[in-house]
């Protein structure tokens, strides 16, 4: 069950204040490829291990955090910083459009 709309309009990045929105369905595929190689990494340094089921990006497409059970987590250690991930799947973010 994705995030409700009206939670979407309120949350913001804990670090930067960014507003937030869906990471869109492709760039999630994406992105789960990479972390079932040992490519992506939290904000804290750890590897990611756990499959994103849902995701929200920052508008400025620098940072994701995961949503797990329809809550997203909003940990700054527990983000993901898009940097990692390459320009190619960054640009998919613009696929979802505005929040």
């Amino acid at each position: 069950m994705p995030v409700r709309e009206d939670l979407l309009e309120i949350l913001c990045c804990p670090l930067t204040k960014a507003p937030l929105k869906m990471v869109p369905a492709e760039a999630l595929a994406r992105i789960n490829e990479r972390i079932a190689q040992g490519e992506v990494r939290y904000e804290n340094g750890a590897v990611v291990k756990d499959r994103l089921e849902e995701a929200l990006v920052t508008v400025d497409h620098q940072r994701i955090y995961a949503v797990r059970e329809s809550i997203p987590v909003m940990l700054i250690d527990e983000s993901i910083p898009t940097a990692q991930l390459g320009a190619e799947i960054v640009a998919l973010f613009e696929a979802g459009g505005s929040k």
